[in-house]
């Protein structure tokens, strides 16, 4: 079998023919000489994950993924042994070599080894109860919810409640991860103390960001009239016993799985302020439409497989053309957070120096996720897409439902906008002058959905996931685990615990602030 290092070589050595001249197909009497062109191509290049109701298209034709490149990527993925980590990960057996652990959040939505599956589903059970219970009013009046958290214990709640809240609320719900207390008094100041709930989301139940906005949650509520603050305390946690010595009442601790990383945590028991917004059928319909993006990653092979696909352009662009920044625009109000989301999924997950067996890696890992929402990122960034000197891959996603009930003009202008953008940036002009040229041969993909409802919410979050893992599988790491996050935390807690010197640097702003 032809090795990994040889099969980027080969990479590399492709030839390098522009979106135009694949449109227009090549045929050069070499390699791409049946090279499929126009819609052949797009037909090659397209494909649909079906929903309960209605789907979402994948086009990832606007890229420079040609014949040739995906026959190196699928002999990539046999050189990485994709096919067996794919099954592991299914199977609950360890995927997260550092940490000794299986990855389960497929399970939360019910794909994977059938004992887990079955805790998993007893656990969002228990959780829809809670749900349910409160809305009839077990806990009194409840109108808002303070979700506290941090990371994936923060983010997927509040991509969750904006894009599927907006309809219909059950509950007003504010989500602060911040330490910063402006932001903990700014969802105080929204809400009612007396029909208030916190949610404490905190896999360890240490987190000390999470536990000090918490701690200052419940003395805003014994401030202001609650006789019981505690029993206003909905606990999240992969740590029951923790919640209980903090104080929380076993009857309101949602446990969920050591297994499950917090940036793969929106369906668990995390995902209780989507629940409470917009109630358990929308939670499980979100469930349902990852599910089907599990189904699909799991059962198919080669490009085929969508996530697959995407994860070989992910990293053409990224080791072969390198480029360093992948743009993710959001052509919808709803999922004006979305980027926030992939931030951390994709940059936490595969921005790592070392492979999973501890070797320095060959090339580089994860870009630089970032982006925004359309049309407004067009009136901002996109002069640097066209006419800039960076080759940055682009991500549209959109909706062929509109989000509102206004004139349909709004939504028709907001495709419009999707669809010229992706156009413009493959096809160039040429101008009257330097000024005016746009280079083209710029690549993008988009993402259609039907409509954006819960479970194509939940699609595309899955959608992701797994492209992650993907993209991880053939790079050789280990997307799992995160211990860059912990040296910054260490360092902040040596400061608070005083005794240890730092650089002259950080002496100096300890002192300028008044903490050394």
């Amino acid at each position: 079998m032809t090795s990994a290092a040889d099969i980027w070589d080969q990479l590399a050595a492709l030839p390098r023919p522009t979106l135009g001249e694949l449109f227009s197909a090549v045929r050069d009497g070499g390699e791409g000489a049946d090279e499929p062109g126009g819609a052949d191509r797009v037909a090659m290049l397209s494909g649909r994950i079906a929903l309960d109701e209605g789907g979402i298209l994948f086009d990832w034709s606007k890229t420079h993924l040609d014949r040739a490149v995906i026959a190196r990527f699928e002999q990539l993925a046999e050189a990485m042994d994709f096919a067996s980590l794919r099954a592991k990960l299914f199977a609950g057996e360890v995927v997260n070599p550092t940490e000794g652990r299986a990855a389960d959040h497929a399970t939360l939505r019910g794909t994977g080894e059938g004992a887990k599956v079955e805790e998993a589903m007893a656990l969002i059970d228990r959780m829809g109860m809670l749900v349910e219970a409160i809305h009839q009013g077990a806990l009194g009046e409840i109108e808002h919810l303070i979700h506290i958290g941090i990371g994936g214990s923060a983010l997927g709640p509040a991509l969750g409640v904006d894009a599927l809240g907006r309809d219909l609320s059950y509950c007003d719900v504010h989500v602060v991860s911040n330490i910063d207390g402006v932001a903990l008094e700014a969802a105080f100041a929204k809400c009612d103390p007396a029909k208030t709930l916190i949610a404490v989301a905190s896999k360890t139940f240490t987190t000390i960001e999470t536990m000090t906005n918490a701690a200052s949650a419940l003395k805003w509520l014994g401030d202001n009239g609650v006789s019981d603050p505690g029993g206003r305390v909905i606990a999240l946690t992969a740590n029951p016993e923790g919640a209980v010595e903090w104080g929380v009442d076993e009857t309101r601790i949602l446990p969920f799985q050591e297994s499950v990383g917090g940036r793969y945590s929106i369906w668990s028991s995390i995902g209780f302020p989507i629940a409470m917004a917009v109630g358990m059928d929308d939670f499980r319909a979100m469930l349902a439409g990852a599910k089907a993006v599990d189904e699909h990653f799991r059962d198919t092979d080669g490009a085929a497989n969508l996530v697959l696909r995407a994860a070989f352009a992910d990293l053409y662009y990224t080791r072969v053309r390198g480029c360093q920044t992948r743009a993710v625009f959001a052509y919808d109000e709803r999922l004006g957070l979305f980027p926030d989301y992939l931030q951390q999924l994709e940059m936490e997950s595969n921005g790592k120096r070392v492979t999973a067996d501890m070797q320095p890696v060959d090339g580089p890992t994860a870009p630089i996720t970032w982006g925004g929402v359309g049309t407004d990122a067009q009136h901002a960034v996109f002069q640097l897409l066209h006419q800039g000197t960076h080759l940055v891959p682009v991500d549209f996603i959109a909706s062929i439902a509109p989000g509102d009930e206004l004139d349909p003009a709004h939504h028709r202008i907001l495709l419009m906008n999707c669809f010229a953008q992706g156009a413009a940036l493959m096809a160039g002009k040429q101008g009257a002058d330097p000024a005016r040229n746009y280079p083209g041969d710029r690549p993008s993909a988009t993402i259609l959905c039907d409509d954006l409802d819960a479970a194509a919410l939940g699609a595309l979050i899955a959608f992701h996931e797994h492209r992650v893992f993907a993209s991880a599988v053939l790079m050789g790491i280990n997307p799992f685990d995160q211990f860059g996050v912990e040296l910054g935390k260490q360092m902040a807690k040596a400061i608070e615990q005083g005794g240890e010197a730092f650089d002259a640097s950080t002496e100096g702003l300890l002192a300028a602030a008044g903490l050394g």
